[in-house]
């Protein structure tokens, strides 16, 4: 996965797709590439994680070989105008964001165009060997990463149309692009990362890297702990034990029932998107990763990194 150029993190929102991403970025940066991570959303979840300030469209180096930056589409609307217009002094143009607002709801896709381009010039320059998003949820990214053939087949003569073209070749270059849907194991977001998968395949032409199971629960017992466990569980045994100790194990074995209940839900749910996706084209790696929702942010993505690091290895 972390070979490629370009790689699109989403996901159901609260599945962590942030979380992945900045552990991502963490994991690459241990394999030794230059690293630029990229906030679609600028809502301050990648600073946080990162435990750095405030992020801005210009990339800065927040610790060796990695690199951050927030998206914004005004600020990629100028970089255009300056990189492929050649026109340097839009910075000065009076009332730029009217005419970006006018331009983009004449021509679906302009706005999309502008952000996945930024991404795939950064790409293209090669000042970094992977360049990983904190993308959009599941209901943007599918127009965003086919936004290029969109505004191509609206557009099909001119400058902008011949622009769309080396962004579509970086997108659709399988060696080159991929999407990581990150998703948990529960129904609803099992169910939206089958659709998402099936409508990347369907509607675009970008591969689907992996499918990330995040915030896994932990195997409970192995197959003979699970027998003393149901043992514990009888009458008459928890009697005796309350007689031997003068307490109660109820409260105990109740809580270990249901961390057991939890595994085995997610099992199944881990069961179903295998099989669903077993439907689809094949997806290169599917990962599972452990919970560590309870640590604190400063531990979380150092902990998710390196069992990424392990996985990928």
């Amino acid at each position: 996965m972390l070979d490629r150029q370009l790689l699109f993190i989403t996901g159901k929102g609260g599945v962590g797709k942030s979380t992945v991403a900045a552990s991502l970025g963490k994991a690459a940066v241990a394999q030794g590439k230059r690293v630029l991570l990229c906030e679609m959303d600028a809502k301050g979840a990648l600073s946080t994680l990162l435990q750095t300030s405030e992020l801005s469209f210009t990339p800065r180096e927040i610790s060796p070989n990695l690199s951050a930056m927030t998206m914004n589409t005004q600020d990629a609307l100028r970089e255009y105008v300056s990189i492929f217009l050649k026109t340097p002094f839009v910075a000065a143009i009076p009332g730029l964001a009217g005419i970006f607002d006018f331009v983009a709801d004449a021509a679906p896709g302009v706005k999309e165009v502008l952000v996945v381009g930024k991404l795939c010039y950064e790409v293209r320059k090669g000042n970094y060997d992977i360049v990983i998003v904190d993308a959009e949820s599941t209901g943007h990214i599918v127009a965003q990463v086919a936004a290029p053939t969109t505004l191509r087949n609206f557009v099909p003569l001119g400058p902008l149309n011949e622009q769309t073209l080396w962004m579509t070749a970086i997108l659709e270059d399988s060696q080159k692009t991929g999407v990581v849907v990150v998703t948990t194991c529960q129904e609803m977001a099992v169910n939206e990362a089958l659709e998402l998968v099936a409508a990347l395949q369907t509607k675009t032409k970008v591969d689907t890297a992996a499918v990330i199971i995040n915030r896994v629960p932990s195997e409970i017992f192995t197959k003979s702990q699970e027998i003393v466990f149901n043992q514990l569980n009888q009458v008459a045994i928890k009697s005796f034990i309350a007689k031997k100790t003068g307490s109660s194990i109820d409260l105990s074995l109740q809580a270990t029932g249901l961390a057991r209940a939890r595994r085995n839900l997610a099992t199944h749910h881990i069961t179903s998107l295998r099989s669903g996706l077993g439907k689809l084209d094949p997806i290169k790696e599917l990962l599972l990763l452990p919970d560590f929702s309870y640590e604190p942010k400063d531990l979380l993505v150092s902990k998710l990194s390196s069992e990424l690091e392990a996985e990928l290895s």
